[in-house]
C-alpha cells in the first residue's frame, strides 16, 4: 500500500488539516500517515479554543519515524505555524523525499490579497523556500502573488477582461521549474464561477465549480488532499483536479443548503464515494 506523510495540525472540530486530509487519503486506498505539529480543540476561526504547541516534539517524532526506515510515496505540508516549524519541515523534505516521492506543498499564507496574522515576512519566505522543493504547489491568488512577487492589485485589477484566467495562468507558469512540475492556482472567481487552474510546463486547463455560498474552513485541505493522493496513484493532474473540484462542489452544496456555520467546515463524508468512483 502506497503511503502519505501529512504534516500539519490536528482540530476537534472545525474538519480541516488532518482531520480533512485523514479521511480523504484513506478513502482513495492510500496510507495516511498523519505528522501533527499542533494539537486544537476546535480550528482557530472559533471565538475559543485550546491550543497545543508540538514543535519541541517534531525531532523526535521524526527520528522515531527514520528509525522505522519508512520512506514515502507523497509528502503533503500545508499551514506551517512558526519559522522554527518551516525549518523543521525543510528538514524533514530534505530526509524523507525522494526522486519517485510526490511532493505537495500548499503555501498557506494569505487570503483576499491579505497575508494572514499569525504569518510575519520571515515565515512568507521560509513558506516560499519549501514551495520550490515541490513537484506541485496548489496557492490561492493571493499567495500565487507572493510566490511570484506580482502585486495583487495588479492582477485583480484584470478581472473584467476576457483574458484575466489566461493571464493568471501565465503568473503561475514563471513558477515552473525542473523541478516545480505544477502550479494549481485555487479558487479564482470570474464571471459568477470558481475556477482552478492547472499550469503545467507544456499545457494548461481551467476547471470550474459553482459558487454556493461564501469560504468554508478546511476546503484547501481537501483540495490538497485528494490531489496529492491521485497524484501518488498516478493520475493526470486534469484529471484530479476534475474529481476534487466534483467532491467539493458536491459537499459546498450540501453544506450551503444545510446552513452549516463556515468554522465547522463542510459536509463532506458523505461524498467520499465520488472520490472512489472517479
Amino acid at each position: 500500500m502506497k503511503r502519505i506523510a501529512v504534516i500539519g495540525d490536528i482540530s476537534g472540530f472545525g474538519r480541516c488539516s488532518l482531520t480533512a486530509s485523514i479521511p480523504v487519503i484513506s478513502s482513495l486506498g492510500i496510507e495516511c500517515c498523519p505528522f501533527p505539529t499542533a494539537v486544537l480543540s476546535a480550528q482557530t476561526g472559533y471565538s475559543s479554543y485550546h491550543f497545543i504547541d508540538l514543535t519541541s516534539e517534531f525531532t523526535a517524532y521524526e527520528n522515531e519515524w527514520e528509525r522505522l526506515g519508512y520512506r514515502f510515496d507523497g509528502i503533503l505540508t500545508g499551514y506551517i505555524a512558526s519559522p522554527t516549524q518551516a525549518d523543521l519541515i525543510d528538514g524533514f523534505i530534505d530526509k524523507f523525499k525522494t526522486d519517485s516521492t510526490v511532493l505537495l506543498v500548499d503555501p498557506v499564507m494569505a487570503d483576499d490579497g491579505e497575508i494572514y496574522g499569525t504569518y510575519s515576512n520571515e515565515l512568507c519566505g521560509k513558506v516560499a523556500e519549501i514551495a520550490k522543493k515541490a513537484d506541485i504547489i496548489t496557492p490561492n491568488l493571493t499567495e500565487l502573488c507572493i510566490l511570484a512577487d506580482v502585486k495583487y492589485a495588479d492582477i485583480t485589477a484584470k478581472s473584467t477582461d476576457e483574458d484575466y484566467i489566461e493571464f493568471i495562468s501565465s503568473v503561475a507558469e514563471s513558477l515552473i521549474t525542473d523541478t516545480l512540475k505544477a502550479v494549481i492556482v485555487t479558487g479564482v472567481r470570474y464571471k459568477g464561477e470558481i475556477y482552478n487552474l492547472v499550469c503545467e510546463k507544456n499545457s494548461r486547463c481551467q476547471i470550474k465549480s459553482q459558487i454556493f455560498g461564501g469560504s468554508y474552513s478546511g476546503t484547501g485541505d481537501l483540495f490538497a488532499s485528494v490531489i496529492c493522493a491521485k497524484a501518488v496513484q498516478g493520475v493526470p493532474l486534469k484529471k484530479a483536479v476534475t474529481t476534487a473540484s466534483k467532491f467539493l462542489e458536491k459537499s459546498v452544496q450540501s453544506s450551503f443548503n444545510e446552513g452549516t456555520d463556515r468554522n465547522d467546515g463542510i459536509n463532506f463524508q458523505k461524498y467520499l464515494k465520488v472520490l472512489k468512483n472517479e
